[in-house]
């Protein structure tokens, strides 16, 4: 591409768009330290955006500008960054590449109409983002490669397009293919040559910057030569991927193909999702008054040129609220409203901030829209149906938040003062209400028990908590009946270290950390008896009850029986039911560890009683005795719930997840294909032995590994490990 000149869009007042087909909506995705924050910075810059430092007016930057990723030093939330060139407007999502924000990132593909890859040269690609690539191709995502870090001692772009060509183009060699060539300046001190230009293959122009800035220029013979090598497979995998017959057949008649034609089909093949284009980019050099990095206006023509408008999105599938059909809506501007809610976030002034995606119809300030959210009850987000007023629209550039008269179908903005909107919740008109389905999001399977620092915290800590879930679908709450703590279900350990963060920063909210614990059970091992005596006298009425059980164990799942045996009135028929609820309530607070004890049938076989100092208190504080003294001369068995694991990795990992598996009391119960070169895993294993599997399957599957668990049932823990969780009840730990 380049053989057109752009001009680049102004600083200083929010990028716009008037009708869908001037927007454009790109998401860069890549694993952690790949560059694509910078090189969202880069293209701003080259844009007209920001400042030379990669600020906006305020000083500060366009993207990562959250404290919390000052201090992490890293990417963990979704960033818009809108940017115009050449008249259309760009909204860049930039995204995390570290796997515990992987919401984010899906969010950002939700929003996007295509995807950057990006991938540095020195770090190569690794196995997530091969594994992300193989999701968008599922969905027929259009996509295109940019590598960056080209100044690295040890890039090496030819051997990096290799590289995508293997990994990327494995089931079509001619969809993966370079726009340009590298054109190399004098070697360094250290001896790396750097990349200083580009040889434009379709263009066969030359585009030179030594200087800082971009100057376009005739190529020399030998770079002539190098140009029309590559530039016969480009143009044939072009035409290909586009399917455009009677083009190729002009190309190989020996015509010579018109620049123009050439960028429609490669817009046409890369909106397909059949081809993808691999360029490269690098910041601007530090010289004074550079403006331009190496490749960002190549960039910039391919996503406005070659990439995708929203109107070329299929259209979106829609239901009522009530789960009715509705015809699926396209990119219409005067089309019925549908926007979705692709993130949320709180400001201390502003109050919640929702990142939105109109698809269909136009969004306006203070109008009533309808708010329908359905499908996320598992992560503890209630469905709900309300009409709210929204407030301002704004278009986000870093910290700052630039007013819109309107949000046209196609584009992104920021809507203020929807209070009960929350990630993955359509907006629609209230007179039509419609509602899109939400994107899958993974299952977070990472523990996190908390507990309030403070009696203030604890009077705070269920609206904070309340707001966190609602901003992160991919945060599950669990208030755990069994073991009575407050657990956050996370992604990894980075993800839980900015949930704890976000409670203490955005609502005043400490918490201390606790161990998880799991629902531990306890049984008998066999039939014992035992006799609740509660006889006491201290004036007035006094205290009388006796009561025999007998204690036997059931199958699992059975829970507590109670039978009553007794004959000739022993035990009056209406104090029965008091001795049932007291064994019942020393059943709940466990007999040997203070677990819950299940799968028993408790027979009350004899007892006495007083005429009148028998009473209900009595006779259940007898019952609890009874069962108390049994526990005491009978084995007690503890109860560990056990999972249902199924892994999903590489074939190449399966070895080491088995084994993995089985250093942890798993059982492997079978294996199967799950795809080209993967396998699913399936095992049982106790919980206890995977509070932290989200962590170590990624270092036993570098990265590459999901997976899922459900529970299957308790069974008996091995006496050693019993006798361990025993000492530490006694202990209080």
């Amino acid at each position: 591409m380049g053989a057109t000149s752009h001009q680049a869009g102004a600083a200083g007042r929010a990028p716009t768009a008037d009708r869908p087909s001037s927007l454009r909506n790109v998401v860069l995705v890549g694993h952690s330290g790949a560059g694509k924050t910078t090189l969202v910075e880069a293209l701003a810059l080259t844009a007209g955006a920001v400042n030379r430092a990669g600020r906006v007016e305020d000083g500060t930057a366009v993207s990562d500008y959250d404290e919390i990723e000052h201090r992490q030093q890293r990417s963990v939330q979704l960033s818009l960054v809108p940017v115009e060139w050449a008249g259309i407007k760009i909204n860049i999502l930039d995204t995390p590449g570290y796997a515990d924000f992987v919401g984010e990132l899906r969010a950002g593909l939700r929003a996007a109409d295509a995807a950057l890859f990006v991938v540095s040269s020195s770090d190569g690609i690794d196995g997530a983002t091969r594994m992300l690539w193989d999701e968008c191709a599922a969905v027929g995502m259009p996509r295109a490669i940019v590598v960056t870090h080209l100044e690295a001692a040890r890039a090496d772009y030819a051997q990096m397009t290799t590289v995508c060509g293997e990994i990327f183009g494995a089931e079509d060699p001619d969809a993966v293919i370079p726009l340009y060539l590298p054109l190399y300046g004098p070697p360094g001190p250290d001896g790396h040559t750097p990349v200083a230009g580009l040889l434009g293959l379709l263009s066969r122009r030359v585009y030179d910057y030594t200087s800082g800035e971009r100057v376009e220029r005739d190529p020399e013979p030998a770079e002539l030569a190098l140009i029309s090598d590559a530039r016969s497979r480009l143009i044939e995998g072009i035409i290909a991927e586009s399917e455009d017959e009677s083009l190729m057949d002009r190309y190989l008649g020996g015509e010579d193909i018109d620049f123009k034609t050439l960028v429609d089909d490669l817009e046409r093949a890369v909106a397909r999702g059949t081809f993808h284009p691999v360029l490269m980019a690098a910041p601007a050099p530090a010289a004074d008054g550079a403006r331009q990095g190496l490749g960002t206006v190549e960039l910039l023509e391919l996503i406005t040129g070659g990439f995708p408008t929203p109107p070329e999105r299929a259209a979106v599938a829609v239901t009522a609220p009530d789960g009715a059909e509705r015809p699926a809506v396209t990119c219409d501007p005067d089309g019925p409203l549908v926007a979705e809610v692709v993130k949320t976030s709180s400001d201390p002034y502003v109050g919640r901030v929702s990142l939105v995606r109109v698809f269909s119809g136009t969004l306006r300030p203070e109008e009533t829209v309808h708010v329908s959210g359905h499908g996320l009850t598992d992560r503890g987000h209630e469905d709900h149906d309300v009409d709210e007023r929204i407030g301002a629209l704004t278009s986000p550039f870093g910290k700052q938040q630039r007013t819109l008269t309107q949000v046209i179908a196609g584009d992104l903005a920021c809507v203020a003062k929807l209070t009960r909107a929350e990630t993955g919740d359509t907006l629609s008109a209230k007179d039509r209400p419609l509602l899109m389905e939400p994107w899958p999001m993974p299952d977070p399977l990472l523990p996190l028990a908390i507990a309030a620092h403070s009696k203030a915290d604890e009077d705070k800590l269920s609206q904070g908590l309340a707001r966190l879930v609602a901003e992160d679908p991919t945060m599950r709450l669990e208030q755990n009946p069994d073991t009575h703590q407050v657990v956050l279900w996370c992604l990894g350990e980075a993800h839980q270290d900015v949930a704890l963060e976000r409670l203490r920063t955005r609502y005043g909210v400490q918490v201390d950390p606790v161990p998880h614990k799991v629902s531990l059970r306890e049984t008998f091992g066999a039939k014992a008896a035992g006799r609740g005596r509660h006889v006491k006298q201290s004036g007035g009425h006094g205290q009388f009850a006796v009561c025999e059980i007998e204690v036997e164990p059931l199958p699992p799942g059975s829970g507590i029986e109670f039978v009553d045996k007794v004959v000739g009135g022993a035990v009056p028929r209406q104090f029965i039911p008091s001795v049932e609820k007291g064994v019942r309530t020393q059943a709940a607070r466990g007999v040997a560890a203070g677990y819950p004890l299940v799968d028993v049938r408790i027979t009350l076989l004899d007892g006495k009683a007083h005429s009148v100092d028998s009473s209900d208190a009595a006779f259940q504080t007898a019952g609890a005795l009874a069962l108390r003294e049994a526990a005491a001369e009978a084995r007690i068995h503890l109860l560990e719930p056990v999972a249902e694991l199924a892994v999903l990795v590489p074939d190449e990992y399966v070895g080491p997840v088995m084994s993995d598996l089985a250093g942890r009391r798993g059982r492997v119960v079978g294996t199967e294909q799950a795809g080209s070169g993967r396998t699913r895993v399936r095992a049982e294993i106790p919980e206890i032995e995977i509070g932290r599997y989200a962590v170590e399957l990624r270092s036993v599957s570098h990265g590459t590994g999901r997976f899922t668990r459900a529970y299957a049932r308790h069974e008996p823990m091995p006496p050693q490990i019993a006798d361990k969780m025993r000492e530490q009840a006694e202990k209080g730990t």
